[in-house]
């Protein structure tokens, strides 16, 4: 449901006996004005489709994280850990494990160049002489970039909607007054406020739900971006953490 267009609509007030309401100038405006109108509305109803969504996605990431986090500071062990966490899908929790299967996949190529003597190496065990810790890196590094993309999923709709709402119902607004003004020409008669008035309010509308419509958007991608970032930082402090781990226990021969 657009709550914003229906604020906005309740705002208005209701006259009295020949008076005129909102839904009242809606109708009676302008085929581009209400072509303002829809679109405005429907930008408003998907924003906030991806407001909802949104929050509850990142809530849940924070919430993952965190528990993940909780788990890997209590355990001593890798292995232990990565199959007690598998319930868990932070982001967090995806760079763990993404990291651990590659650093099981370079211990099983080890082990293959190590057994197989003077055999021909096989792909793995050459990408060994990378180093443990670049290999790791790299894979780490994929991880983030893949779980920030999917964090900052659709925020650009709601920039791009705080930015142009207000243009577009400025534009309505514009239109509206213009069209006002040009059929006082075909009137009879000195122009008066009564005659006036209908059109410029009716114009009026789209600018109110253009604002109506770009207010919620620009304040909800300031807080997604911020959350978003605090999962971010989570996320290179633990790739850092793994990083010192791996290279101290990880690269002995």
């Amino acid at each position: 449901m657009d709550y914003g267009f229906l604020v906005l609509i309740n705002a208005v007030p209701m006259s009295g006996k020949g008076g005129m309401d909102a839904f009242s100038l809606v109708g009676t405006a302008g085929p581009v004005v209400k072509a303002v109108l829809v679109l405005l509305l429907l930008m408003s109803l998907v924003s906030w489709i991806i407001i909802f969504s949104k929050f509850l996605m990142l809530s849940s990431a924070s919430r993952d994280s965190a528990r993940f986090l909780n788990y890997y500071h209590a355990s001593s062990n890798f292995g232990n850990l990565y199959t007690g966490t598998r319930h868990i899908k932070g982001p967090v929790a995806e760079l763990f494990r993404a990291a651990y299967t590659e650093l099981v996949r370079i211990r099983k190529s080890k082990s293959q160049a190590a057994a197989g003597g003077d055999a021909p190496p096989n792909p793995g065990a050459v990408s060994v002489e990378l180093g443990v810790v670049d290999q790791v890196d790299r894979v780490l590094k994929k991880t983030i970039s893949s779980q920030s993309s999917k964090l900052e999923s659709y925020l650009t709709f709601l920039a791009t909607t705080g930015s142009t709402a207000p243009f577009i119902g400025l534009f309505g607004t514009v239109w509206g007054i213009m069209t006002s003004f040009m059929g006082l020409v075909t009137k009879p008669g000195v122009p008066t406020l009564q005659a006036v008035a209908p059109g410029i309010a009716e114009a009026l509308i789209a600018t109110a739900v253009g604002l109506a419509t770009a207010i919620p958007a620009v304040v909800a991608y300031n807080y997604f971006v911020s959350k978003v970032r605090t999962i971010e930082v989570d996320m290179e402090s633990f790739s850092a953490e793994f990083l010192n781990i791996v290279g101290r226990y990880f690269t002995n021969p």
